[in-house]
């Protein structure tokens, strides 16, 4: 993942990043160098970095009546980020009283998007999951989240949630606390399927606009999960 997309990723705009960034490399600037820099207007300049002063990422000094704008170091954002983790804990009792008081949702639910997929990766890695089932597994999916899985893999590794995998024969990857077996290349295709408590989610790795239906139903779960344990009958170990 490229420097700007980290920082986006935690917060900042489009905008916000490049300034930053500027900052970091010419180092205390004004306005209209920061401007030619990163070929944002002069005016606007100066609204992005109020809003990366709010944010304590950027600071100031006068000199000859003009501001010269300083990015402060970067081990501010760790900060930054434990601040928000401790305001989103003290909120969190709140908001799982709301969550626990529509429990009774609906049972199929969509999610967009590679944040929608993370959303779908998360919620297989509670304490009560024991195992998850993947058939179809697929390379496609390392295309559309890159690095994500090897934050998966460790947070499931510490939580000891197993896997049993039923890929392609191009999947291509070692998978840690899993058992893969594997059907022929010929039957490959985008849709994976995850089966994890009462839950089956069908994952559709397109690399623009991946998207997930989640079923919530056990008798559904339960179903998957006997037409996983048939296929893993048949297919094949290496």
């Amino acid at each position: 993942m490229e420097i700007h997309e980290v920082l986006e990723e935690i917060g900042l705009s489009e905008y916000e990043t490049k300034v930053y960034l500027a900052l970091l490399e010419i180092g205390p600037s004004l306005a209209g160098k920061i401007s030619r820099k990163t070929g944002v207007h002069r005016r606007n300049v100066y609204d992005i970095c109020d809003r990366l002063i709010r944010k304590g990422l950027v600071g100031y000094i006068i000199k000859n009546n003009r501001r010269v704008f300083e990015a402060v170091n970067p081990e501010r954002f760790l900060d930054r980020l434990k601040e928000r983790e401790e305001k989103f804990k003290e909120a969190l009792p709140k908001l799982k009283m709301f969550y626990e008081k529509t429990k009774e949702k609906q049972e199929t639910n969509f999610y967009s998007g590679k944040n929608g997929l993370r959303v779908v990766f998360e919620e297989q890695l509670e304490e009560e999951n024991k195992e998850i089932l993947i058939l179809g597994a697929s390379r496609k999916a390392f295309d559309v989240l890159p690095f994500y899985f090897e934050w998966y893999d460790k947070r499931r590794r510490e939580k000891r949630i197993r896997a049993r995998i039923i890929a392609s024969e191009s999947l291509g990857k070692k998978v840690p606390l899993a058992e893969i077996r594997y059907i022929p290349e010929k039957y490959a295709n985008p849709l994976a399927i995850n089966i994890y408590k009462g839950k089956v989610a069908l994952i559709f790795w397109k690399k623009e606009n991946p998207f997930a239906v989640v079923i919530n139903e056990k008798e559904v779960a339960d179903s998957y999960r006997n037409y996983f344990e048939l296929v893993w009958r048949i297919a094949k170990k290496k």
